[in-house]
């Protein structure tokens, strides 16, 4: 992300599929395994809860860490997020691990309007990534303007309002108690979206489509 910022949340969705959709497959067959009696619901609010509670925290403890901390926490804040919408997705029995569910982060976290513009912002992040793999970076930008810029683009796709969160990020004290805030209540929306986006997806019971478990 680093190297390619303005596609900074393109990237984290391919990669929280790649590595987080499967751990919310295997979650979701263990919590099925141990509470049959649970509904899609209950699941879900299961895991809401979870990473609420994650993301609060993570707020929290980066309070005076600088420009690096927000970005960090920022980044840590968007993986957060973007592994409660897969678990999310995983309660209603949505899967996972499909290669739909990174156009549904973008979608769900805002950073597009509509799934064929987030398939297509993919499409070109996984180009310059094996681009980037081939060739090598190219010249870089000085590394304070890239996590800057990175910054921005990862607190957008996190649902903070970027400019303020990072510069308010290097107030100490303050930054704290908005950092708890900011992320719990951006993460609270998201989990909204997500459950009524899959509610309609897969309904109580496991769908038997393709996209299903």
């Amino acid at each position: 992300m680093r190297q390619d910022p303005q596609y900074a949340p393109e990237h984290l969705a391919l990669e929280a599929v790649r590595r987080l959709g499967p751990e919310a497959a295997a979650w979701i067959r263990q919590a099925r395994a141990e509470q049959p009696g649970d509904s899609a619901e209950t699941l879900a609010e299961q895991a809401v809860r979870r990473f609420v509670n994650r993301a609060r925290f993570s707020g929290a403890v980066s309070g005076a860490a600088g420009l690096p901390g927000a970005v960090i926490d920022v980044g840590v804040l968007a993986w957060t997020q973007a592994r409660m919408v897969l678990h999310i997705a995983a309660a209603y029995g949505v899967d996972p691990t499909h290669p739909d569910r990174a156009a549904d982060l973008l979608v769900l976290q805002r950073v597009h309007k509509a799934a064929a513009g987030a398939r297509l912002a993919l499409g070109v992040a996984a180009g310059r990534e094996r681009a980037g793999a081939l060739f090598g970076g190219g010249e870089r930008a000085p590394l304070g303007r890239v996590m800057l810029r990175l910054g921005v683009r990862l607190a957008q796709m996190a649902g903070v309002r970027a400019a303020k969160r990072v510069f308010a990020k290097v107030v100490p004290g303050a930054a704290i108690v908005l950092g708890t805030w900011a992320n719990s209540s951006a993460t609270k929306n998201l989990a909204d979206r997500s459950r009524t986006l899959y509610r309609h997806y897969g309904g109580p019971h496991p769908p038997s489509p393709r996209h299903g478990l």
